[in-house]
């Protein structure tokens, strides 16, 4: 009996409770994900300190904490309950859109063809550079709270249009401002290799990079003004090509960042093959990865971070997730919301998965939460609802769970509260209206 002890939040009577996983498994394949742990007329049961203390059906959670008293209890009758949605690759701190870019990729103008004319990353970087960090941090601030309110709790978020060193280090201290200001996970991705900055060759970015940029980061690191947690370049033909990439991506891992960056996206590059070689957490895009590369990433562990959205708006061909999932790769999701690929929403991503990558929606909600967060290197913590994991999870206005998918641009009216740490962050009012229509 758990007595008088106080907690933060108790769940009851949720029709589907989906754990995602039940014996704490770091990431899912294929076998796995189709077999997603979940209870039925369930409860669970947030502490103080933020992380769950007990999961189970709802009359045994009711004996065991019946003399307990908690800050909150929700009735969860005839709704599901999941983890939070982890969203694996973003591009959040920006300044200047680029909604013109869109009607010229309708147009048919390719993404290269406006990278080498002066648009996409090098327009952004010009206004990035100009904006003030507060400016930075308003946007950023509004923009994380719309993916929360998507149902994201935690966010890898990137630097990377700054491409010079007092830039990169203004939007990282943004990222940190906002990881110490708003009720989200992040996980802080330095990207000052995102393109060659224009008057330099690749390899004297590369050599800014290695001499100045890294070192500058190992310095704040240590002092913990930043935080860091993962390194990324673009590896792409007319950007760094695979020597720069593995020199850049080894002087990161050298100072203890997770190597986690963009590879085989417009052009083959074998930079699955180099991640797996360098031991990278996790690659992202892959539209154009090999056969040999998708072996070596199974073989290494290394998850695989696809775009959907990235695919969908510059009308690429689909990265190969059925091939992936069935060669044994971890298969994680991101939303790579940026000026060129504008979406907040994973539950728009995990739909676009299934429908333009074959992603069964359970593979789709393992690829958003637990291999999300293994592709960060936070599995332990976050993408189940395990106990001893941060309490982080969505409460959505439906007795099956797979209506967060299935209603494709639906969960701005489902998702009934979003929940961080056993905290409710977002109360959807318009969601109990909706429920008798």
């Amino acid at each position: 009996m758990a007595g008088r002890q106080r907690h933060r939040l108790l769940l009851e009577n949720a029709e589907q409770l989906v754990l995602v996983c039940g014996r704490r498994e770091p990431y899912l394949r294929r076998d796995g994900a189709n077999g997603l742990a979940l209870l039925r007329a369930a409860s669970l049961v947030v502490g103080l300190d933020g992380c769950i203390k007990a999961v189970g059906q709802a009359d045994v959670i009711r004996n065991e904490f019946s003399e307990a008293t908690f800050e909150r209890i929700i009735d969860c009758s005839g709704k599901c309950v999941l983890p939070g949605l982890v969203d694996a690759h973003t591009h959040p701190v920006w300044a200047g859109d680029r909604v013109h870019e869109f009607a010229m990729k309708l147009a048919g103008a390719s993404y290269m063809e406006i990278h080498q004319a002066g648009g996409g990353i090098h327009f952004t970087v010009e206004h990035t550079r100009k904006a003030t960090e507060d400016e930075l941090l308003a946007t950023l601030q509004q923009r994380l709270g719309r993916m929360l309110r998507a149902g994201s709790t935690l966010v890898e978020c990137k630097s990377g249009y700054g491409l010079d060193l007092d830039t990169e280090l203004k939007m990282l201290r943004v990222i940190e401002r906002a990881r110490k200001s708003i009720d989200i996970g992040i996980s802080s991705t330095y990207c000052g290799a995102h393109a060659v900055p224009k008057g330099k060759t690749a390899t004297e970015a590369t050599d800014d990079i290695i001499n100045n940029h890294l070192p500058k980061l190992k310095e704040l690191k240590l002092s913990g003004e930043i935080h860091v947690n993962n390194i990324d370049v673009f590896c792409e033909k007319g950007v760094f090509d695979l020597e720069s990439t593995r020199r850049i991506l080894q002087a990161g891992k050298d100072i203890g960042l997770q190597i986690n960056f963009h590879g085989d996206e417009l052009h083959p590059m074998k930079s699955a093959e180099l991640g797996a070689e360098l031991g990278a957490r996790a690659i992202s895009h892959l539209e154009e990865v090999s056969d040999e590369g998708i072996v070596a990433m199974a073989r290494a562990k290394c998850a695989a971070v696809l775009l959907p959205t990235t695919a969908y708006m510059l009308r690429l061909k689909q990265p190969q997730a059925r091939k992936m999932l069935e060669e044994g790769v971890i298969v994680a999701l991101g939303s790579d919301f940026n000026p060129n690929a504008y979406c907040f929403s994973m539950p728009m991503v995990m739909h676009l998965a299934c429908v333009n990558m074959k992603m069964s929606m359970n593979e789709a909600l393992a690829a958003a939460t637990i291999n999300a967060a293994y592709a960060l290197g936070k599995s332990d913590t976050h993408g189940s609802l395990e106990v001893g994991k941060q309490g982080d999870l969505l409460i959505i206005n439906s007795s099956r769970w797979e209506h967060l998918i299935y209603q494709f641009g639906g969960h701005e009216a489902l998702i009934n509260y979003v929940i961080v740490k056993g905290k409710v962050i977002y109360e959807n009012e318009r969601c109990e209206a909706m429920s008798s229509y």
